[in-house]
């Protein structure tokens, strides 16, 4: 529950465990904690996100927006709720941007060495015609054809009920950036198999894209792309 004496910080990461639901300190909102970044105070007085909200210290709950995090920079929103003098360093929405990047290449890598991901543009191809694929992830900055072409493919496959699976499709990361997680060069498209590993590779996904677009409603279940 929300600490009635202070809600704009809980009492710690030991606190609360159970809790659900956080006021984000600069809409007022009382939102879902997995709609929101937990922010600490390191030792050295400098605000930072807590992404796996494990940090020690009191956490200041932000929107998991961009727009919301440079909001907060803007009307010291960290120094009124923290209460004391801390330095927020100016590029602090995109460096969270970049934490939340990295979170989603290391969970991908996780899925990889589960077994949970194939990459290549026929690899992937066989696995989507199979009905196999539980994702599918392409490339950022990859050409639009060979999109278009698995897209439609995964289009066309169907569930038991004969509607459509609607496969979540990735599109959040860049090449660079799957080369990274894989330990390939050149990755373009790859899918995921069903696992928990694959499960939270999704979750980062959704918050990354939630994070850089401000927007809720594009980030919801199977059949969107994120």
């Amino acid at each position: 529950m929300l600490a009635l004496a202070d809600p704009d910080l809980d009492h710690g990461p030991r606190t609360d465990k159970s809790a659900t639901m956080r006021m984000c300190a600069v809409s007022r909102e009382v939102r879902p904690i997995d709609e929101l970044i937990r922010f600490v105070v390191s030792p050295q007085g400098e605000v930072i996100p807590d992404l796996k909200r494990k940090l020690p210290g009191r956490g200041l709950w932000v929107r998991a927006s961009r727009q919301t995090v440079a909001e907060a920079v803007r009307r010291h929103q960290f120094k009124r709720g923290f209460k004391r003098d801390v330095r927020v360093a100016p590029t602090l929405p995109a460096d969270t941007e970049a934490l939340l990047e990295r979170s989603c290449t290391e969970a991908l890598a996780m899925a990889a060495k589960a077994g949970q991901v194939i990459s290549g543009f026929a690899k992937v191809e066989g696995l989507l015609e199979q009905g196999r694929a539980g994702a599918l992830i392409h490339a950022s900055d990859g050409a639009a054809d060979g999109i278009r072409k698995l897209d439609a493919i995964a289009g066309q496959r169907t569930g038991n009920t004969g509607e459509s699976r609607g496969l979540p499709i990735v599109t959040a990361l860049t090449s660079a950036q799957l080369d990274l997680a894989l330990g390939r060069s050149n990755v373009i498209h790859a899918a995921l198999l069903a696992g928990p590993a694959s499960k939270t590779f999704l979750s980062r996904c959704q918050i990354l894209v939630r994070y850089r677009m401000d927007d809720d409603d594009k980030t919801g279940d199977g059949g969107q792309k994120f």
